[in-house]
Order: structure tokens, then sequence, then C-alpha cells
């Protein structure tokens, strides 16, 4: 199930990630970033090489 953008910038608010007037995707590359992952949300071929990222699922279906 896709996050909602009250459930992202809930999870930035918890990481002190400033979520401003961001995008959407903008603000989830954000997190990535501060969680330690790339900031790759929704550039994906595909495939995902960092299952661990709590938005894998979501981007995997934006491109396919």
């Amino acid at each position: 199930m896709a996050m909602t953008m009250s459930k992202i910038k809930k999870k930035a608010k918890d990481l002190g990630v400033e979520a401003g007037t961001m995008n959407k995707i903008d603000l989830i590359r954000k997190i990535q970033c501060s969680e330690g992952n790339f900031p790759c949300f929704g550039t994906t071929n595909g495939h995902c090489s960092q299952p661990q990222c709590c938005f894998a699922e979501d981007c995997l279906k934006i491109v396919n």
C-alpha cells in the first residue's frame, strides 16, 4: 500500500527532516538520505538494490 503524504511527513518529522513545501518525491529522497539510503525514489528501472528502504515497494510500483 502506498504511503500517503501525511505518513511521509510524519516519518520525516520523526527523523528530524524538515518537510517544508517539498513535493512528495523530493521529501522521500531526503528521507532516504537521512536513513543512509541512496536518494533514488522513482528512478529505478524495475530493480531495487536497497530492499531495506521503506519506500522500495512504492518506488517499484511507480516505475512498473
